[in-house]
């Protein structure tokens, strides 16, 4: 079996806007030792009802994987609790606020079975590179994306439109049902990558840089250095939050020989 330890870092920006509306936060399992979670929250609904949001997301997720066993309980399962309990919380602090507070959703768990089993609502990203190749991503909750299945609109086309933020399912007030979807790829090896992030951050990119830069630096490197990239590239806009975790399976080195072996006399 391919050893590997996990490196991971987070990275963010509040760009031009008056306030971080974004969370992210990375956790290890108390009752699952080798489980980690990373997730992340892209808060909407002016100043504070946004941010609102996106913490409750954040705590709802800590607070499921405090509790979470896998003797009792699955990561699916998790990850779909996780989302319907944020759901319905914002939608509560909605009414008791009298603000609109909505939120998007992505949160990758790993596995000490090599798994990575993904869930998301919105349009902030999932990414899974195999070395600095692109291998999948998730599929945005948007107009444009349902758009794009439906042939109308070509995926060049879609990058470009001026409708490409208007989401057609998030997490808050809505009188559409809860659309969450499920991700899974088996067999982690070292090499393997994932990329959690808001659309302040992916729309400047396209997948196979994004691919390059996590395969040729550390968590912590590729985190910093994208967020920067970021900058540079929205410059004269008005650019949105934007937030990343970088997750990396990196190889364990064999232990290094430290002795010489010498000749034994034989015993009399």
């Amino acid at each position: 079996m391919s050893q590997y330890k996990i490196e991971a870092a987070t990275g963010q920006h509040i760009g031009d806007r008056k306030e971080q509306q974004d969370r992210v936060a990375l956790f290890a399992a108390p009752k699952a030792p080798g489980y980690m979670m990373a997730v992340l929250a892209d808060g909407m609904g002016g100043l504070t009802g946004g941010t609102i949001a996106a913490e409750q997301v954040i705590h709802t997720a800590r607070q499921a994987f405090d509790h979470f066993s896998p003797l009792t309980d699955t990561v699916e399962g998790m990850l779909d609790s996780i989302a319907r309990d944020a759901h319905t919380i914002i939608n509560l602090s909605g009414i008791s606020s009298e603000k609109q507070p909505h939120s998007t959703m992505v949160a990758l768990v790993l596995t000490p079975q090599r798994q990575a089993v993904w869930a998301h609502v919105g349009d902030s990203r999932l990414y899974r590179f195999d070395g600095p190749n692109f291998a999948e991503r998730t599929v945005d909750h948007s107009f444009v994306e349902r758009m794009v299945k439906e042939g109308k609109l070509t995926r060049e086309q879609a990058r470009n439109h001026r409708l490409s933020n208007l989401l057609s399912n998030v997490l808050g007030p809505t009188t559409a049902k809860l659309d969450i979807t499920m991700g899974r790829h088996d067999g982690l090896k070292p090499g393997d990558s994932f990329l959690l992030c808001s659309d302040g951050l992916w729309a400047y990119f396209e997948d196979n840089e994004l691919g390059a830069a996590l395969a040729a630096r550390s968590a912590r490197e590729a985190s910093e250095m994208l967020v920067k990239k970021t900058r540079e590239r929205s410059e004269g806009v008005k650019a949105d939050n934007c937030t990343l975790a970088v997750v990396k399976l990196v190889a364990v080195e064999a232990p290094k020989k430290t002795y010489t072996a010498e000749k034994v006399r034989r015993a009399v």
